[in-house]
């Protein structure tokens, strides 16, 4: 097998990758020490905690039409970067980064639930992907600012919800430099259409809280697809619960039923309550109960109603509360 001769170098002497860790980590931590991203990390931080954008003077002067701390911010870290890897081809930038064959990301800033990256589209990958059949509706604010490049999107809004789906509304948008695009995430959706060069994004994004469902529906008719929980954190949960249920570990069925009561999104609630009664009934129950029981919970209608179900066909459950 032919390896590369850097490759090779890289085996038999660590010291020029340690020198491109150097060198890139130093052009971040550089540009970390601004007064400019130090003013914006500030802003994130608390954007991050809920603060509305309008209140964060530098992060909302990123994603104003008319302010022009954008490119400069962008600039004061891709420049010193790029040159740092022209030197070290084989380093890797001790940033969060990700790509595919349509889009590639650049994490600045996360935490809580929110980040600020910068993403780049490619028209080449994006002709080769099939039009879209749905539409995604993520609970949460997004703030988008054109660097650079153009093109054509449509802007899908979710206008109302109806038993087996939603109505749906949809707008063509043009795409040029300098345009910035604000939006509730759970009621709007932007989809790329076409472009006509590599389209550059500035995205601040924050997740709404933990409770909301992320929502899948057909373009063409409105149909329902699929729903998630929003937040990583209680999908992880969710699925962490089937496998419990999975697994017949009854001796979390406690542990089950206090996940089903506590305050957390109902999807998650919901389906800690399905495995608990699966795995221990008398203990499923009387957690189904309980939350019945709970004029305020809004778990309590079906919750209630399932109860009813069950007694109905095993009336010796009525004993349990």
């Amino acid at each position: 097998m032919a390896i590369h001769p850097d490759l090779l170098a890289l085996r038999s002497d660590p010291a020029p990758q340690q020198l491109a860790h150097d060198a890139l980590g130093g052009a971040i931590a550089q540009w970390r020490e601004s007064a400019l991203v130090r003013q914006i990390e500030s802003d994130f931080e608390a954007f991050s905690q809920g603060a509305k954008l309008a209140a964060q003077n530098g992060l909302a002067a990123l994603f104003d039409p008319a302010d022009p701390m954008a490119g400069a911010l962008i600039a004061r870290l891709i420049d010193p970067l790029v040159a740092a890897l022209g030197q070290h081809p084989l380093g890797a930038v001790p940033l969060r980064h990700y790509a595919d064959d349509q889009s590639a990301t650049l994490v600045l800033c996360t935490g809580a639930g929110a980040a600020l990256s910068v993403q780049v589209l490619d028209p080449v990958g994006l002709s080769r992907q099939r039009p879209a059949s749905s539409v995604t509706f993520a609970p949460g604010q997004l703030h988008e600012r054109i660097l650079a490049g153009s093109g054509a999107a449509k802007l899908v809004s979710l206008r109302a919800m109806r038993p087996g789906g939603a109505d749906l509304d949809s707008e063509e948008l043009r795409l040029e430099p300098g345009q910035c695009l604000h939006r509730n995430s759970g009621e709007q959706c932007r989809m790329i259409t076409a472009l006509d060069a590599p389209l550059v994004l500035l995205r601040l994004q924050r997740r709404e809280a933990g409770g909301a469902l992320t929502r899948e529906y057909g373009l063409a008719d409105g149909r329902f697809i699929a729903q998630a929980a929003a937040s990583p954190r209680e999908t992880r949960l969710e699925l962490a619960a089937a496998l419990l249920g999975r697994m017949g570990r009854s001796d979390a069925a406690p542990l089950l039923a206090a996940m089903a009561e506590e305050e957390a999104g109902q999807s998650l609630r919901w389906q800690s309550l399905k495995e608990c009664l699966g795995l221990d009934t008398a203990t499923g129950f009387a957690s189904l109960c309980r939350i019945a029981g709970r004029a305020e919970d809004p778990l309590a209608a079906p919750a209630g109603a399932l109860r009813a179900q069950l007694i109905e066909a095993y009336p010796q459950l009525e004993g349990i509360a």
